[in-house]
């Protein structure tokens, strides 16, 4: 490989392009903000509660102060807790799990399907017992699970469905987006994910009207009404600012996914006849490609290769959530979970963002044929 190949490298993410598309706009609507007065759980945050539950396709939205929060507070609003067991998939961000620990109930780990990396509803199916009271599927790099198996599993089991959508704003299975087809929907506006704002921001949507009322009262310390309140909440709020800029950023959501999937197919093309393999799309529906995440037999020399180039990247989950020093008590061993393993060392997210230009997608692929 030359040093022509990779010159100026390319980074994992970039949002400043977007920014400076944005920029006009969002100072505008934030001098309005400051005009008015209303900084917390004001006008900008219902438009944007209104426009996002239209978008997914649910009755309600709640805007909430993060995605770990949007996790959390769903599991609050249905009393799961201590005694109870939530299943889930190991293979990604801690905040799955942990949002489960932090509820006091106890995360069930199951195995992951090996071409989509979403949770494999067989494995979901042998670890249901007495003690579960949900599914909690992660629809992992913008690729949506199969919410039809989980819903089946669901609905013989009596089960509650939350789908962790942090990564997946705008991925969909068949005609429904992702976030719509459980009892709740947990999104994350994190900056780097598909819908993101410049700070912290999450979002639940639902159609069941007494799980909003409860969403609202917990998002708000518990409170019924000013100064009187009958549990306790949290402090929870998505602010007028993050909301203005995730009205701007919605309005253009369709034309960022398929941004993103251009990119994806640029990478396709590319990378065809190497000995890796690159992400599925689902038969019926939309990947949101929030990430592009490959298998490569030499993964951590592939990773070198990348970072003595200067070329963004990152190893999206080195470590299974099940052998987690902080879950060495509920007795996961390697193996246990062969799926999620072997995935944990083979995977690599390079990088993907709207403003990603063709050069840029043949620069990273010359590191990786170069491996």
């Amino acid at each position: 490989m030359t040093d022509e190949a990779v010159t100026t490298g390319v980074p994992y993410l970039s949002l400043q392009e977007e920014f400076q598309s944005l920029q006009q706009a969002w100072f505008g609507r934030i001098q309005e903000i400051g005009s008015g007065g209303a900084f917390i759980l004001g006008p900008n945050v219902r438009a944007f509660e209104q426009e996002a539950a239209e978008y997914v396709g649910t009755q309600y939205a709640v805007a909430v102060a993060n995605g770990t929060d949007a996790l959390v507070l769903s599991l609050r609003a249905m009393d799961i807790g201590p005694g109870d067991e939530v299943i889930t998939s190991p293979f990604t961000f801690f905040a799955t799990a942990e949002a489960i620990s932090i509820v006091g109930a106890t995360p069930v780990f199951a195995d992951i399907d090996e071409a989509s990396f979403n949770i494999d509803p067989v494995s979901v199916e042998a670890l249901i017992n007495d003690k579960t009271k949900a599914i909690l599927p992660v629809h992992i790099f913008g690729n949506p699970a199969d919410m039809s198996a989980i819903r089946a599993l669901a609905a013989a089991h009596d089960l509650r469905v939350i789908e962790d959508a942090a990564q997946a704003f705008g991925a969909k299975q068949g005609d429904a987006v992702v976030g719509s087809m459980g009892d709740a929907g947990c999104f994350s506006f994190y900056p780097t994910k598909v819908l993101g704002c410049y700070g912290d921001g999450g979002l639940i949507t639902t159609s069941d009207e007494a799980l909003r009322d409860r969403l609202h009262k917990l998002r708000n310390h518990g409170a019924t009404a000013p100064f009187t309140h009958d549990e306790l909440g949290y402090n929870s709020r998505l602010d007028e600012v993050q909301a203005a800029l995730l009205r701007l950023k919605l309005e253009k959501l369709e034309q960022d996914v398929a941004a993103r999937i251009r990119v994806a197919g640029w990478y396709d093309e590319r990378l065809a006849h190497l000995d890796l393999t690159t992400p599925v799309r689902p038969q019926n529906g939309r990947h949101a490609f929030n990430l592009y995440t490959i298998r490569h037999p030499r993964r951590d020399a592939l990773r070198a290769l990348l970072n003595e180039h200067k070329v963004g990247n990152s190893q999206c989950y080195p470590l299974g959530l099940h052998l987690q020093s902080i879950y060495a008590g509920l007795g996961y061993q390697p193996g246990d979970l062969p799926v999620v393993d072997r995935l944990c060392g083979e995977t690599l997210s390079l990088p993907i963002f709207p403003a990603m230009t063709e050069a840029q997608v043949d620069q990273v692929c010359k590191c990786v044929a170069a491996v």
